[in-house]
């Protein structure tokens, strides 16, 4: 970045909400379905079909903007935005230009500066348009309307981020907060965050915003910080170089690192806005807030305060296990079953989070039980299985749920304690390993492991190692 120039930016971000039906109408919003299966006359804009707001998406959308301290619009409408494309089947969006739902708010993100607060400058409820699919083989483009109608809500930010830290610390908080709210899963890679940036550059000092351009095409949180990289350096460059920057929405490639005009930027008068006329005004009502206000979690800041009085557990380990709120709860159920808090804490940071990245899961995707993390955590503390047996129970718990007392029963996995048969193998191995047997005498204590290790196999890993080692000492 050019130190004679600053970044300007705000963020336009589009989050799917987590309902089972549609804005206006009553299909299903589950994903994958084939192409134009969760379809209706409303959602396919079939004349005549008139929408009927989605309760659950006016909850989401006013539970976000109290978590982002957004004034609610007690009376607000619904407007139509006309705009003609193959994947929009009404020939219009239904949105919210003149009442949105929330207006006003902030978020609190960590700089390297210290905290910073970023305005909100409206939240909107929307729905969001199909899906087109081109087929270059056919020459031909086909449109999937599974998508169309499926409720979104835009949060707007007023223009105060000046880098693309600052944008990446931005869109981790309103994820945290969306996630925590269970509004949203905010993934993404599947598109139900998306982020369209809005980037101008201008001299240090100066008090007027320049042309700005707006970036669509940003599908992961590395695409986003290059394309800001990017423009910003465009920008400069054209300023340098005696040109302007001209008011435009530019796709970014993320396979190229680059970024191209699609459009020019167009205004609000573009399109035409006017209020829907089938639509009724929403009147939020004092009972209405306080219920929603009622039903808001506690966030990660709080239950950060919490856990270092109430846990005796590391800060690191409270860090991760409060980025998200499934982990949280599963630490806290698994906590309250019985197990102590940091053999709880023990399993979610390390063998948890291994097969997570291993199978490329978030948190969220975890499945089992907080009672049979409980039941595994006491097997092992209680040394009816040792560690190695508990880490291979654990990865068939993970993947399947399993009771990992009528697993460990099942299978056999109980350690022996039968210590004439634990002596008996102990004394073959010795005798089947004379060699080692002599280095250990001769003071290399590395022979020691093997002989540990040669037992452990003979036991078919069912024993203690503690007292496989033990016995051995005595032995020799």
């Amino acid at each position: 970045m050019d130190r004679e120039y600053e970044t300007v930016i705000g963020l336009e971000v589009h989050v799917e909400l987590a309902t089972r039906t549609k804005i206006f109408c009553g299909c299903s919003t589950a994903f994958g379905a084939a192409p134009n299966a969760h379809t209706c006359p409303v959602c396919t804009g079939m004349p005549g079909a008139l929408p009927v707001l989605n309760r659950k998406v006016l909850e989401h959308a006013v539970a976000v903007g109290l978590a982002t301290h957004c004034e609610i619009t007690r009376y607000c409408k619904f407007d139509r935005k006309n705009y003609f494309y193959p994947d929009n089947p009404q020939n219009y969006q239904i949105s919210q230009l003149y009442l949105p739902i929330c207006r006003n708010g902030y978020v609190e993100i960590g700089t390297s500066q210290g905290t910073k607060k970023v305005g909100i400058h409206e939240i909107h409820m929307e729905e969001d348009a199909g899906k087109l699919l081109h087929d270059d083989w056919e020459d031909v483009s086909l449109v999937d309307y599974n998508r169309s109608g499926v409720p979104l809500i835009e949060i707007v930010s007023e223009p105060d981020m000046r880098s693309a830290q600052e944008v990446i610390a931005y869109l981790e908080k309103l994820r945290l907060i969306i996630r925590y709210l269970g509004a949203s899963d905010c993934k993404l890679q599947e598109g139900s965050m998306r982020a369209d940036v809005n980037l101008s550059v201008r001299k240090v000092g100066a008090k007027e915003y320049g042309i700005r351009t707006e970036m669509k095409n940003l599908g992961s949180f590395r695409a986003i910080s290059r394309a800001i990289e990017g423009e910003c350096k465009r920008q400069i460059d054209l300023l340098e170089s005696g040109e302007r920057v001209i008011q435009e929405t530019r796709r970014w490639d993320e396979t190229k690192e680059t970024s191209y005009a699609m459009r020019s930027k167009e205004d609000a008068r573009d399109y035409r806005y006017f209020p829907d006329p089938d639509l009724v005004p929403v009147r939020i009502s004092d009972a209405f807030l306080e219920e929603i206000a009622g039903r808001q979690p506690e966030f990660r800041t709080e239950k950060m305060q919490r856990y270092k009085t109430e846990f005796d557990i590391p800060d690191y380990d409270i860090e991760i296990i409060t980025s998200s709120r499934h982990m949280a709860d599963l630490f806290e159920e698994t906590v309250a079953c019985g197990a102590a808090p940091k053999k709880v804490s023990n399993w979610l940071m390390v063998e948890t989070l291994r097969l997570l990245k291993e199978k490329g899961l978030d948190p969220e995707d975890i499945r089992f039980s907080p009672a049979h993390l409980a039941s595994l955590i006491a097997l092992a503390e209680s040394r009816v299985i040792n560690s190695t047996v508990a880490k291979e129970v654990f990865e068939v718990l993970f993947e399947e749920d399993v009771d990992p007392e009528s697993y460990v029963e099942e299978k056999g996995l109980k350690m022996v304690s039968n210590e004439s048969a634990l002596l008996e193998t102990v004394k073959e191995v010795l005798a089947a390993n004379p060699k080692s047997v002599e280095d250990y005498r001769g003071g290399k204590e590395k022979a020691m492991g093997f002989l540990v290790g040669q037992t452990m196999k003979a036991m078919k890993g069912k024993a203690d190692p503690g007292a496989v080692g033990k016995l051995l000492k005595e032995l020799l």
